[in-house]
């Protein structure tokens, strides 16, 4: 196999791949699921608490609001473009300190304190926000809360729905562009009839084989970071995660180079898409529903790089806790591309027949 013609493939993939709706869809599924997800479990769009005040005597209020983390504040001149703002839910609470506030309270008085609540504010915010100036107006004031809450935790602390769904994503960013894309183009290549005029030029059908692989395997693991990045997923040593997410892209791009090599057309290619769909699909379920026995998704082939994508990425774990899982996920590469070029020869007999 020669490495020179297998470049010049690889770059003929790449400059007609985005013109591909294949590659097109690919690239915009796992953003879409992201924004889907993330706004109807995540936090990707949830505002912190947003406070507006207007303060006419330079509070302490103000003062430890400005450095508290998490609350999101906006100083005003005017009373009333406060209560608009309010009003408008373009804050989740408004609170007005009139001049010498702090020392009407430290004397003992009962100055009066405008405290706003927006209607369509999270109930989440209204209590942090109201809490807060309460406690803030103890602290002036020198006296302490009259009980003292302890928070315990009961019950095992579990991961958010939306950090356990992104191994879904992942997924597809894996299936579509690792396996869906190079597989899609051997079928199309297949069917408009070029891949036999290029096999009757010196290129082998290895060396395009192996380039549809690499371009796949450097896509899907492209989309694959792209995915936890926008979920916030990379953890902390992202060099780990790219070593995992590099051993993914082998094994789904293999899988998408037998499915293209074993599929005579589109439509036996959609056909294998769809039969083995749930039979991919279903160690994403698994952490999901982490109470579900756990040893039934290692008998899914893609179990073996969602595990590693999972620990390394989500949990910070390192490369030394995961090496079985990737040895095993490079055996199946190995395994699949294997039975792939025994395929292929096949597949190239039955295209010189034709």
């Amino acid at each position: 196999m020669s490495l020179g013609r297998t470049w010049k493939v690889l770059r003929k993939e790449f400059a007609q791949g985005p013109r591909s709706p294949f590659f097109l869809y690919a690239v915009f599924l796992p953003i879409i699921m992201t924004v889907i997800i993330q706004f109807a479990f995540g936090s990707l769009f949830d505002p912190e608490p947003r406070l507006g005040i207007v303060d006419s005597g330079d509070s302490e209020i103000t003062a430890a609001l400005e450095e508290t983390e998490g609350i999101e504040l906006t100083l005003l001149d005017d009373a009333e473009e406060l209560k608009t703002r309010v009003e408008q839910n373009d804050l989740d609470a408004g609170l007005i300190l009139p001049t010498d506030f702090d020392s009407a309270v430290e004397n003992g008085e009962q100055p009066p304190l405008e405290f706003f609540i927006g209607g369509e504010s999270q109930a989440s915010n209204r209590i942090i926000l109201t809490v807060t100036t309460i406690d803030l107006v103890r602290e002036i004031e020198g006296s302490t809360a009259p009980v003292n809450v302890e928070i315990v935790s009961l019950g095992k602390e579990g991961l958010p729905i939306s950090v356990r769904l992104v191994p879904i994503i992942v997924f597809y960013a894996l299936v579509m562009a690792g396996t869906y894309v190079p597989g899609s183009s051997l079928v199309e290549e297949k069917e408009q009839g070029t891949l036999m005029a290029v096999l009757v030029t010196p290129v082998r059908v290895n060396e395009v084989l192996a380039a549809k692989w690499v371009m796949g395997v450097i896509f899907g693991a492209f989309m694959a970071i792209v995915t936890l990045i926008l979920n916030q997923a990379m953890g902390s040593n992202w060099i780990h995660v790219l070593i995992v997410v590099l051993v993914a892209g082998m094994l789904s791009s293999a899988l998408g180079i037998l499915i293209g090599v074993f599929s005579k057309d589109a439509t036996v290619m959609l056909g294998a898409v769809k039969g083995l769909g749930i039979f991919l699909m279903a160690p994403v379920l698994f952490y999901i529903f982490p109470d579900w026995p756990q040893w039934i998704a290692k008998l899914f082939p893609l179990y073996w790089i969602l595990e590693p994508i999972w620990q390394v990425s989500i949990m910070g774990e390192s490369l030394s806790t995961v090496w079985l899982e990737l040895g095993v996920a490079l055996a199946f590469t190995v395994a699949v591309m294997a039975g792939t070029v025994l395929l292929a020869k096949r597949m190239q007999n039955q295209m010189a027949a034709q």
